[in-house]
């Protein structure tokens, strides 16, 4: 993996925040936020603090085992696609999300065969994790 891939990757998401699905600015080595998401999915990528967007394509039922997690499916402009699983037991739940909406994203990337999943999307109550939150409509999780 290169370290690049390793580091925290921060993505620009004007367009995104905007209301529409921002390719992203480049990083150190000129790749966009889904060349990015594209080679951690390729690498096989775990605990990979990233920052994107995409376009909400399932809304999924609650993960209620454990903590409880809203979860849904977002697609990349590059048509990858990625489970966000966001906690809200620790930060509020995004409202009115459906099918079709622009949502940004900050967090940690787990690779799975589908895609990849997005978690830590909320900051974290003892402090020594790197903040992670959604945006939809305007507002911020976290």
């Amino acid at each position: 993996m290169k370290p690049v891939v390793a580091a925290i990757v921060l993505l620009g998401l004007a367009g995104v925040a905007a209301g529409g699905c921002a390719s992203s600015s480049q990083d150190a080595e000129g790749d966009t936020g889904d060349a990015i998401l594209a080679r951690a999915f390729e690498d096989r990528a775990h605990d990979l603090q990233v920052e994107g967007g995409g376009t909400v394509v399932r809304a999924l039922a609650d993960d209620t085992e454990g903590g409880r997690h809203q979860r849904f499916v977002v697609r990349l402009d590059s048509g990858q696609t990625l489970l966000v699983a966001h906690n809200i037991d620790l930060a509020p739940r995004v409202e009115d999300l459906r099918e079709g909406d622009a949502v940004a994203f900050r967090g940690v990337y787990e690779w799975n065969a589908e895609g990849g999943t997005v978690h830590w999307t909320h900051r974290d109550p003892d402090g020594s994790h790197a903040p992670g939150w959604l945006r939809h409509g305007g507002r911020t999780y976290q």
